[in-house]
């Protein structure tokens, strides 16, 4: 077995086993939680004989283990279980908040990875002169301020004074595309401008690593243009560092966009899973803890091959 393919078993087995013990972890952290289950979905008025009916129904009664391996073999076959609150299949509600948190995400990455890479290739060419330090300083300030402070303070901006996009993001599948991307205009800035920094900044650290090699001088004696000895030598060699954190702040858009969703009411897996959390809904949150953990997973996985197959004494061993 070659060291890259061995690698990449590696990576995935350990993705898979990193999921299993975080199914164990979001299964008990839900169940040993404050407070009842029967209680809070029948109310405080609720009979004994009730709550311990419904407590049997939802098979609160039965042994932890065999709880959580009946849950994660609904799981390993599709099954994500009923609301306890609504009694509708979750499987079918997520899927539809799913989607909107991937179409939030995947517009917020269109715009904030380009612009990263951009931005961090200008400040090493313009090293240490003015647009460095003006895209390090203002890169700066995004990171620190924090994101829900960034969203009201746009809305008050953009949607109330300046009325250029609404403050509510409200999607649904009757609405065309460039309605929708109106609609979710101000989460995409906020989520853009929150991610944007850390990429910038680590594309930036990458590619100042790499331009100390004797190759880059060698290129630099030569004669040949800085920004095309940045763009055709340097950024090539520092791609490993800067997947990883594109990938890392990528699997943030999904899994980070529970503030972003709920300042602007947007419906999807954030929402739904804040909502579910303030009525108790245990199978709703381990559902949706669960997308989250293999989403982030996910991506840090794919982030390790894209390492892997990057680089070159793995490509060609001798």
């Amino acid at each position: 077995m070659s060291p890259i393919v061995k690698l990449l078993a590696q990576r995935i087995a350990l993705g898979l086993l990193l999921l299993f013990l975080v199914s164990i972890l979001i299964f008990a952290g839900t169940i040993i939680l404050p407070g009842d289950v029967a209680q809070s979905i029948l109310g405080q008025s609720a009979t004994p004989e009730a709550l311990a009916n419904l407590r049997a129904d939802l098979g609160l009664n039965d042994p932890p283990v065999q709880r959580y391996f009946s849950w994660l073999g609904g799981i390993m076959q599709g099954d994500l279980g009923t609301a306890l609150t609504s009694g509708q299949d979750i499987a079918s509600s997520l899927g539809k908040r799913l989607k909107n948190t991937l179409f939030l995400a995947f517009w917020a990455a269109i715009i904030s990875v380009p612009l990263a890479i951009f931005l961090g290739l200008l400040a090493v060419r313009y090293r240490d002169r003015w647009p460095d330090k003006i895209i390090s300083a203002v890169t700066l300030a995004s990171i620190s301020i924090p994101e829900f402070l960034i969203g009201y303070m746009l809305m008050y901006i953009v949607a109330v004074k300046l009325r250029w996009a609404p403050s509510v993001s409200m999607i649904n599948d009757g609405m065309s595309l460039g309605e929708k991307l109106n609609s979710i205009a101000l989460p995409v800035m906020v989520l853009t401008l929150v991610v944007l920094a850390h990429m910038m900044r680590m594309t930036r650290a990458a590619i100042l690593n790499v331009m100390q090699s004797a190759y880059i001088e060698t290129a630099e004696l030569k004669g040949m243009p800085m920004f095309w000895i940045i763009w055709r030598h340097a950024f090539p060699n520092s791609i490993a560092p800067i997947v990883n954190v594109v990938m890392l702040n990528l699997a943030y858009l999904v899994v980070g966009v529970v503030v972003i969703e709920v300042v602007f009411t947007y419906p999807g897996m954030g929402q739904y899973l804040v909502d579910h959390v303030s009525k108790r809904d245990i199978p709703v949150v381990q559902a949706c803890g669960l997308i989250f953990a293999a989403v982030y997973i996910g991506l840090n996985m794919i982030a390790d091959v894209v390492s892997i197959v990057a680089n070159p004494r793995l490509r060609h061993p001798k």
